[in-house]
């Protein structure tokens, strides 16, 4: 038998090696970024076209390359950044493993232009999956330029997988953010398909903010600053009521490097406890500087994930620098009990006259546990029936709405007929009929709905019924083109970001066919005019927050389902929510609408809808 290992050959390698640290066009941008900044430049310049599907330039004033540098940086493993194992826990570079050119060329077409400044002439690369077509001198002037054209151009799979042109430039512009956020004292200019979309000049770090997010931001940061011997930190955090329930801005960075760090966001977090309502979050811009042997980054190849020695101490630093940047800007009001000019604090008693209080006249007399004991019947039937129209005059009859507590200790709640028990089990007197059981359909903890069926009992989950009863009904809307929306009376204004707004760009078309009618103010701004008629009480803006990161998270390429994928979002977030309490009328009508889909047994993305627990289970339960 012969040989089966056998060593892979380079190109191949190369590929492996980028599907690590490549992953998107986004990707590309970041580590020819950071390399800039790692070449001292102080004004990078960033070209795209067709989202960087065609093309990626980086234009950079760092200190440039010689000829036998630029032809060696597209080796793997080639850095000028550590020079042994010891050098990963000293590190002051963004770059450090020598992958990142090496990958980009793998998977690209790449030509470079570099030239150092003592250098007559510099040098021309050009580089296609991995193999040197040709090296030339040129004249180019300092710094470094890199073109990487066709990105995935040799890997029909993975370039298959890139999602649409505006969820992959939204890609691009939140990596923008972090480094242009993380790098405020360097001129960043970012331009698509020949329209400018940024110009940032070299400015501080709340400048930077403002112009990123917008300037409503100047008036909501407070600013955070400690100085220990383990961490110092600066930046600022948001006030609470500028806390959001989706798309917040939230931004760790340590050594000059974006991180996510979910156990130090806690800590950001438990210093907004008693501020913020529970589902909402707040914005914060941190920057952390600590030693950098008592940090690990060589942990993934996207270096995100870091690890940090004093993780525990510098958790209690976080949160009491919080803590105290909240409490100097009076953001949790306090009484002052020992202040004798404290404002008096009102209090209110029986024999106050000057307070108008109510007349509740009271029968002494009358005790509702005193009252005669009642046959029993449908407790679920009779609930029912006090949640509806007349629960008004059944809270002044205490005698009728007791009675519903009142049944023997030996009754069933719900009984079937004789005939549908088994012999060994039947009751020697029947105390309840057919009659007694009023409802067709019952509810059961505000999740699931209980209806007979001919083999048992049926068991539906209420919200996902109605994910599927919704999504259909949108599905219907866009073959027969028939919308059904309504129109608001005061339209709501939705402050998006930049990506954001792309995305909406994007998905307009299939969020007018779902029943949105959107249209754009200006900048990152869109005005909702209508709403589909199924979504009435909902927050509009959480709702479309939520759909936009969908698109930008769905995982694979959306273009040829991307209405199915808004219209599913949009029923999820439209739908009947758990725990809340359905009259007879909506049970029955979502039942009916259901079972008349021609798949209602599993939601579009394939979760259970409806169960069935068969007679025979249920017999066996009484065995």
């Amino acid at each position: 038998m012969s040989d089966v290992i056998k060593l892979l050959p380079d190109s191949v390698a190369n590929q492996i090696a980028a599907g690590e640290v490549i992953q998107r066009p986004a990707s590309v941008i970041k580590e020819l970024v950071e390399n800039a900044i790692d070449a001292q430049a102080t004004s990078v310049e960033i070209i795209l076209k067709d989202a960087g599907r065609t093309l990626i330039q980086v234009v950079d004033n760092g200190v440039g390359m010689s000829a036998t540098d630029a032809r060696l940086a597209f080796e793997r493993h080639s850095t000028s950044k550590i020079r042994k194992a010891d050098d990963l826990f000293s590190l002051a570079t963004m770059g450090f493993r020598g992958e990142a050119l090496a990958s980009i060329a793998a998977i690209a077409q790449v030509e470079l232009r570099t030239q150092r400044k003592e250098d007559e002439v510099g040098t021309f690369i050009e580089i296609e999956a991995s193999k040197c077509l040709r090296q030339e001198p040129g004249y180019f002037g300092t710094g470094s330029s890199f073109m990487i054209k066709n990105i995935f151009f040799n890997v029909p799979a993975r370039r298959k997988f890139l999602k649409n042109n505006q969820v992959e430039l939204s890609n691009i512009l939140r990596e923008f953010e972090r480094l242009a956020l993380v790098n405020y004292g360097t001129d960043f200019t970012l331009s698509h398909n020949g329209n400018v979309m940024y110009q940032l000049r070299g400015e501080s770090f709340k400048q930077r903010i403002v112009a990123l997010f917008g300037r409503t931001f100047d008036t909501q940061l407070i600013p955070v600053g400690i100085d220990t011997s383990l961490i110092k930190i600066d930046g600022f955090v948001c006030r609470p009521e500028n806390a959001r329930k989706r798309n917040q801005q939230q931004f760790l960075f340590v050594n000059g490097r974006f991180m996510r760090h979910p156990y130090f966001h806690k800590a950001i977090m438990s210093a907004y406890e008693q501020l913020i309502p529970a589902d909402e979050q707040p914005n914060y811009f941190l920057n952390f500087s600590v030693d950098p042997g008592s940090i690990d980054v060589n942990i993934h190849p996207t270096k995100t994930e870091i690890k940090f020695e004093n993780d525990q101490p510098i958790w209690q630093i976080i949160n009491a620098a919080v803590k105290e940047a909240l409490g100097r800007f009076s953001l949790a009001p306090t009484i002052d009990f020992d202040n004798e000019d404290a404002p008096e604090i009102p209090t209110f008693s029986a024999s106050r006259r000057d307070v108008e209080q109510p007349e509740i006249a009271l029968d002494s007399s009358y005790n509702p546990f005193n009252q005669p004991r009642k046959s029993s019947s449908s407790v679920v039937g009779r609930a029912s029936s006090i949640n509806r129209s007349n629960s008004n005059d059944s809270a002044r009859d205490w005698d009728k709405l007791y009675e519903n507590f009142s049944r023997e200790s030996t009754s069933s709640i719900v009984e079937s007929s004789v005939d549908d028990l088994p012999p060994s089990s039947e009751p020697e007197q029947q105390t309840i009929s057919d009659e007694d059981i009023s409802m067709k359909a019952m509810q059961v903890k505000g999740r699931y709905i209980l209806s007979q069926a001919k083999s048992g009992i049926m068991i539906i989950d209420q919200h996902r019924a109605h994910v599927c009863v919704l999504f259909n009904r949108f599905m219907a809307q866009r073959r027969t083109n028939v919308l059904h929306s309504q129109r608001l009376l005061f339209p709501e204004v939705l402050h998006l970001t930049q990506p954001q707004s792309l995305i909406v760009e994007e998905i307009a078309e299939d969020l007018r066919l779902v029943g949105f009618d959107l249209s754009s103010l200006g900048g990152n701004d869109w005005s909702v005019n209508g709403v589909p008629s199924d979504i009435d009480g909902l927050d509009v803006q959480d709702l479309l927050n939520k759909v936009i990161e969908s698109v930008i998270d769905g995982g694979e390429s959306l273009s040829d389902r991307l209405f199915e994928h808004v219209a599913l979002k949009v029923a999820e977030q439209a739908a009947i929510p758990y725990g809340r309490l359905l009259s007879d009328a909506e049970m029955e009508s979502l039942m009916g609408d259901l079972l008349q889909l021609p798949s209602p047994n599993y939601t579009p993305d394939g979760r259970l809808v409806i169960n069935i627990l068969s007679t025979d289970s249920l017999n066996n339960m009484f065995q």
